[in-house]
């Protein structure tokens, strides 16, 4: 990372983020004034402190300057706390932020957009990435403040007991503000890196947790667990190639200022010989130029920090800054559904992934209050028309029609209340039953809850769990049968009370008998609504008003069912396969 985008990184952390706790850092600010003043007291009570009581003799002063060497310590300790506590504080708080910000973006960008990056990304971003900054705020801004005035105040105490020793002792610096930058861009490359490496372990842990089935059954678990080791291996080494860089100007620094005390330790030798330095204040700058130590070693690491915290923000402003390319407007306006008709015209839509449409000219017309269904290879295009719907993706040529209102024309939000949708894929939180099917809607009282698992065929199961509708069912449902899972699916479909239904292998899991209970529930659930099916069993779509054969992205055919079977080589094809497995 360049100097020159470290500065616009900052300048954006500051104008976003850090602006609204100005405030408080004014106040952080003065508190480091503070303990600058207390530090250089410290150093400066040394000159009276040998002068009186050492060579002098004076008994007053040896009661007042501890009390005030007491006071000084004090004060600089108190103010060091306060300091401290506001600018942590505040690096919390905006850690905080750009997390929210993050969960916000995930929860809002389009379905497209977050395909393209694997989710332990998301994570390490909400996790390594902001506490990278949080650092950045809390520790540099902290240590530049304190640090600054107190080398200040320090030099100032030490120009006046000896401006030429003070000249001899800070030749250092510019090579401490050299070697700060040298290792600065180390530790910026170092760390984007690392924050790479944690995305990765992150996806892969993500993964295997999720694949542990599959892992059992293939016997993969020696090859799993050297990826996992070579993984966190990876993260090890850049973890301790990053701590190494920032230690690494430590021996650099004691070096630097064993050649300056041995300097001055020298010169000022020289100076007291000739009566230009008195021993007084020989052990004022002493221990102002001891003290200055501190803050010269943090200021030359607060760079690498710096750098650090500019490649997670660099990171984080890229998930931020990605378009999001179908958002809810709130200036169009909301769909007014009464008849529910769908039309499709000339709809076209293609993956990123792949250079072939999923979908091309598409075109069809489904009247409100019917049932229509698509059949097909796996493939074929069926699922891509059902997320055409609800704009999980937007086609590329074409428009999409409910009620003759061009769903790109009218409210997101508003769209998708009008629309529930049962996947073959059933996402499931770690909750409860009832948190799960409330989930459709959050005012739905415990009767309609039940009212709507009896629809679904859900309630007799529910019922003989332990805690019945209070029973956890794990993550993505994991205690439950994939049966199970989908008669939830359903009554959260059904409770939603949705005029047009989606229905995406939504019987797929289901014995013979609970998909016969299913089929009534379908039936109650789709009567004066409109529904979209996609079944891979016939027998579940064939009273449906219409059906729609699709093959390599277009609809080849479409009609009743008796109709296909005498027109549509392709339907009957499958018919018959079918027949013959029963």
């Amino acid at each position: 990372m360049e100097f020159k985008e470290l500065i616009q990184i900052t300048k954006r952390l500051f104008r976003e983020y850090v602006k609204k706790y100005f405030f408080r850092l004014l106040f952080a600010l003065s508190l480091s004034i503070v303990v600058a003043g207390s530090t250089a007291a410290i150093a400066w009570l040394l000159d009276p402190a040998v002068k009186k009581i050492f060579i002098d003799k004076d008994t007053t002063y040896a009661y007042l300057i501890p009390i005030l060497v007491i006071v000084a310590f004090s004060t600089k300790g108190l103010s060091l706390y306060f300091a401290r506590i506001h600018v942590i504080k505040v690096g919390a708080w905006i850690q905080g932020i750009i997390q929210k910000q993050l969960a916000n973006k995930i929860l809002l960008s389009d379905i497209q957009t977050l395909e393209k990056k694997h989710s332990g990304k998301y994570v390490s971003n909400i996790l390594y990435d902001a506490s990278l900054i949080q650092n950045m705020v809390s520790t540099a801004v902290l240590n530049l403040m304190k640090d600054s005035f107190t080398l200040i105040a320090l030099l100032s105490v030490m120009f006046y007991q000896n401006w030429r020793l003070a000249l001899f002792a800070i030749i250092m610096m510019p090579l401490s503000a050299a070697l700060a930058r040298t290792l600065g861009k180390r530790i910026g490359k170092a760390t984007k890196e690392s924050g790479v490496l944690a995305g990765d372990l992150t996806s892969f842990l993500s993964e295997i947790i999720r694949s542990s089935q599959m892992i059992r059954i293939f016997q993969t678990e020696k090859r799993e667990n050297l990826n996992a080791l070579n993984k966190t291996d990876a993260l090890i080494d850049k973890s301790i190639k990053i701590q190494s860089i920032l230690i690494r100007a430590t021996p650099i620094m004691e070096i630097l200022t064993g050649i300056m005390i041995a300097g001055f330790i020298f010169f000022s030798g020289t100076l007291i010989a000739k009566g230009e330095l008195e021993i007084n204040n020989f052990f004022s700058f002493l221990t102002a130029m001891m003290l200055a130590y501190q803050p010269i070693r943090s200021l030359a690491t607060i760079n690498m920090v710096l750098y650090s915290g500019a490649a997670g923000a660099k990171r984080v402003f890229t998930v931020l800054d990605e378009p999001i390319s179908i958002a809810n407007d709130t200036s169009l306006p909301k769909l007014e559904v009464k008849k529910s008709d769908i039309i499709f015209k000339d709809v076209s839509f293609k993956y990123d992934v792949t250079t072939e449409k999923a979908v091309s000219d598409i075109n069809f017309e489904i009247k409100g209050g019917t049932m229509a269904a698509f059949v097909g290879h796996s493939g074929a295009g069926k699922s891509t028309i059902i997320k055409l719907i609800p704009r999980f993706y937007d086609p590329q040529k074409g428009k999409i029609f409910i009620d003759n209102q061009d769903i790109h024309s009218v409210n997101l939000e508003s769209l998708r209340k009008n629309i529930a949708l049962v996947s073959q894929d059933v996402i499931l939180f770690d909750s409860s039953i009832k948190d799960n099917i409330a989930y459709a809607n959050q005012s739905a009282s415990d009767e309609e809850i039940v009212k709507a698992c009896q629809f679904a065929a859900a309630d007799d199961f529910i019922n003989k769990m332990p805690d019945k509708y209070n029973t956890l069912i794990g993550e993505n449902g994991v205690r439950l049968s994939g049966g199970q899972k989908q008669r939830i699916s359903i009554a959260r479909a059904v409770l939603k009370n949705s005029p047009i239904i989606l229905l995406d292998e939504a019987t797929s899991s289901l014995d013979a008998e609970t998909e016969q209970k299913i089929q009534d529930a379908i039936n109650f659930l789709t009567k004066g609504r409109t529904t979209l099916v996609i079944a891979h069993r016939l027998s579940t779509i064939l009273n449906s008003d219409k059906i729609y054969v699709v093959d390599n992205g277009k609809i080849i055919g479409e009609g009743k069912h008796d109709e296909l079977i005498k027109n549509s080589e392709v339907y009957k094809n499958f018919y018959e396969k079918q027949i013959q497995k029963n």
